[in-house]
């Protein structure tokens, strides 16, 4: 198996290098980590041109040739049943490449021609417009870009053939549709016609409308057929790792509508990779670093590698690249890169973070032996499923991230230099030009914008700062800032801040930057760190916005009743106390006391303590509550202690049935009396420093102070009373009854006894215990020097 999948891994794409080599040719620096990303086949170039496709074993994707004469009527109209190889004749060529270049020409710069084109599309399909996310300055660029490489390669079937997939690869979630193609097709030739007038000839209008039926057919094709690699991607991904694998009547092609149930799975997918780690450490003191070699631990024989990781690792020791470090690199974000496979946006973003991440080893990388350790793995890990199908599929999701990987590999250093030599010569005057010129613009471009910024000028120019700073930390210090970020993008969720200002705000700073330097390479490293910064926030608060946190802004009881009424009984609770994005959490409920909005805050303490009955279980938030919060009374002592009442008749249930005159009540306080790890709660210390008499004689309190004093208090208390009282007679009889009178020898011979028993029975555990609390004192720093002597506070 370890020899196929080297063998495998050792066949190129020689139209896929070559398509990338021509991509890098024409693209601007500017966006070298954003446009690559899509699946090709091996193609082989017969010596006339006409080369026939080497393919990848999948017959669906092979297509036929279409002969030039028969190009422009099999294309009056969007062709969706194949993905051909397409050599158009070479007058149509020409008129299409000309009219290109004319138009390139006419509008005088890339981003205004891609500014252009975008227009048309947005006036012409207005249902599209929630698919565009990246900022428009960044877009308009990527439209131009990833034009010109299929321009291009007009008059090679091939190398045609490959742009096109790339460009398919890149909307694979998004809806694409004949009809949408029609739109679309339909909105450019207009454009054309309009902006080139007599230059647009028929000729040109006859190619075009041929070429974009092409086009838009192509990704219509490619969106329905991947879909089903993606399946068996992300089914044997879950059963690599151990997860539980959906029912056969719930399992779907896992398009647009799945992608969210997708991105769920792989938060629970992270989790379980946390809790492996440990184990994983462990049994990485057992493989050696070298061919064949592996150690025992002394008296216990080793484990067998049952996980992904574990079993990736040892396969990786004994293929000989144990000691390759820019491998675990890969790993640790390898869940992520499978997951979001069928999101391009995100693959996108998972892509940059990991080549900025890589750029820090030294060591050289070989991505292809990253794939055989990865297929040996998974052959392992699921060996009655795997099939042609599952090798076909990993083979593609694994070309398609190394594709993205060698366009982007040892550019972020020169970006890295550019950018931090370029921050680092700003002057004042430049800093105050770039901070004004920043809200300037986007208040321009973002006229709501003004609404959500209403601080001074001093925060405004603070947060400029603070923005240019992250484009370099970004560079630095990379899964760092991913996760400072993701903790901000929440934060942005509490504040109500819609993602669509993200763009218009990224747009005004890259415009900022290029109006102070003419530098390419600064211009880009600012452009991409800052775009991927947008792209995390964006996606922290898209994932982030949830109905609970939008009715929080509007502090409305009535409202987070109806948010939280959707949700099932059993998540509940978390839907309430936990947001999480990535490794970043937030929770509501502390949220909605933070920025005031106690209105919903009491409606979700309300919610979390009622109980709630399905056939056979009961659900209650309290456990939840008080395990995602332990100190959830102290919050609310210092900062809504109107709601401690709230949450006290929430640990209580009365029963509705009458006994004898009486009913039962439940108080549920068992978080009261003592925290998660069975220690003695400090909630009562916290309420006694509180001061509120009133609510010291709530029944709750009342139930769970007197059950401590009567089972805990009481005994110690009088224990040591009577202790105290104790050494107090002694006290009194070595220095009252024994000292008067003639002197005896047993009179000193109790004397001493009673002050021994003193010293070391008495004055020993008060010297004990003020020694202890200075120790603690000296490590809290909670002490204060006079002269030269440290003295506890």
């Amino acid at each position: 198996l370890i020899q196929a999948s080297i063998n495998s891994s050792s066949k190129g794409s020689s139209a896929a290098w070559r398509a990338i080599a021509m991509a890098e040719d024409l693209e601007e620096e500017t966006e070298i980590l954003e446009d690559v990303e899509e699946e090709t086949e091996d193609v082989q170039a017969e010596e006339d041109g006409e080369g026939s496709d080497a393919g990848d074993g999948e017959n669906s994707m092979q297509g036929e040739t279409v002969a030039q004469d028969e190009v422009l009527d099999k294309y009056k109209m969007v062709y969706d049943q194949g993905l051909d190889r397409v050599k158009f004749p070479s007058d149509i060529s020409a008129e299409i490449q000309r009219t290109w270049k004319r138009f390139l020409e006419h509008a005088g710069t890339p981003e205004h021609a891609g500014e252009l084109i975008f227009g048309a599309w947005w006036e012409a399909a207005p249902s599209l417009h929630s698919y565009f996310l990246t900022p428009k300055t960044v877009l308009h660029l990527r439209i131009v870009q990833g034009i010109s490489p299929i321009v291009a390669a007009l008059g090679h079937p091939n190398d045609l053939r490959t742009q096109v997939e790339i460009i398919c690869f890149r909307h694979l979630d998004r809806p694409v549709s004949v009809q949408g193609a029609e739109v679309v097709r339909d909105s450019m030739l207009d454009m054309w016609e309009a902006e080139l007038g007599a230059d647009f000839t028929p000729k040109a209008r006859i190619g075009w409308f041929s070429f974009l039926n092409y086009w838009g057919g192509a990704l219509v094709y490619f969106q329905r057929e991947y879909a089903g690699r993606i399946k068996i991607i992300h089914r044997s991904w879950r059963e690599a790792n151990k997860s539980v694998a959906l029912p056969e009547e719930e399992e779907e092609v896992p398009a647009t509508s799945e992608i969210k149930e997708d991105e769920e799975a792989q938060a629970s997918m992270a989790d379980d990779t946390k809790k492996e780690a440990a184990k994983v450490k462990e049994y990485e003191g057992q493989v050696a670093e070298g061919e064949g070699e592996r150690k025992e631990k002394s008296g216990s024989q080793m484990k067998v590698p049952t996980t992904f990781r574990e079993m990736f690792l040892f396969n990786a020791a004994v293929m000989g690249f144990g000691g390759s470090t820019w491998m675990d690199i890969i790993l640790d974000q390898f869940d992520a890169l499978v997951v979001n496979i069928a999101s391009s946006y995100r693959l996108q973003e998972e892509c940059d973070v990991l080549v900025l991440v890589l750029s820090k080893n030294t060591e050289p990388i070989a991505l292809s032996d990253f794939r055989a350790v990865m297929l040996a793995t998974l052959r392992s890990l699921a060996p009655k499923d795997w099939d042609t199908e599952h090798e076909v599929a990993w083979n593609w999701l694994w070309e398609n991230v190394e594709r993205i990987l060698k366009g982007q590999l040892g550019k972020p250093k020169s970006l890295e230099r550019a950018l931090t030599h370029f921050i680092a010569s700003w002057s004042e005057e430049q800093a105050m030009f770039f901070r004004k010129e920043l809200y300037k613009r986007f208040f321009a471009l973002a006229p709501s914008g003004q609404d959500f910024f209403k601080q001074s000028s001093t925060r405004l120019y603070f947060l400029a700062d603070r923005v240019v700073e992250m484009t370099v930390e970004m560079f630095r210090e990379p899964r760092k800032m991913v996760q400072e970020i993701s903790g901000l993008g929440l934060r942005h969720v509490g504040w109500g801040i819609p993602p669509e200002l993200f763009g218009p705000y990224t747009s005004g700073a890259v415009e900022s930057v290029r109006s102070m330097t003419t530098d390419d390479n600064t211009q880009s490293a600012f452009r991409f760190s800052l775009s991927l910064i947008a792209k995390i926030l964006v996606r922290a608060v898209s994932e982030g916005s949830t109905l609970v946190m939008r009715a929080i802004n509007t502090n409305q009881e009535s409202a987070m009743k109806k948010a939280i009424a959707i949700a099932p009984r059993g998540k509940r609770a978390m839907e309430l106390l936990n947001i999480s994005v990535g490794t970043q959490s937030i929770s509501p409920l502390f949220w909605s006391i933070e920025s005031g909005s106690l209105n919903s805050a009491r409606a979700m303490i309300v919610d979390l303590l009622t109980i709630r009955a399905d056939r056979d279980v009961y659900y209650y938030g309290c456990d939840a509550m008080f395990t995602r919060h332990p100190d959830l009374i102290l919050r609310l002592c210092n900062d809504a202690s109107t709601l401690l009442w709230t949450l006290f008749d929430g640990l209580v249930w009365r029963s509705r049935l009458v006994q004898d005159g009486q009913r039962r009540v439940n108080y549920y306080i068992k978080h009261l009396v003592q925290d998660l790890e069975g220690n003695f709660s400090p909630a009562l210390k916290w309420l006694a420093h509180h001061k509120d008499p009133r609510l010291v004689s709530h029944g709750v309190v009342m139930t769970f102070a007197d059950l401590l004093w009567n089972r805990v208090a009481s005994y110690q208390f009088l224990l040591g009373r009577g202790y105290f009282l104790f050494t107090l007679l002694v006290f009194i009889t070595s220095q009252s009854f024994l000292v008067p009178g003639e002197e005896r020898l047993w009179r000193n011979i109790l004397t001493f006894v009673c002050r021994c028993f003193l010293y070391l029975g008495s004055m020993s555990k008060l010297l004990f215990d003020q020694c202890k609390l200075a120790c603690s004192a000296f490590k809290a720093g909670d002490y204060q020097w006079y002269w030269v002597v440290p003295v506890p506070n």
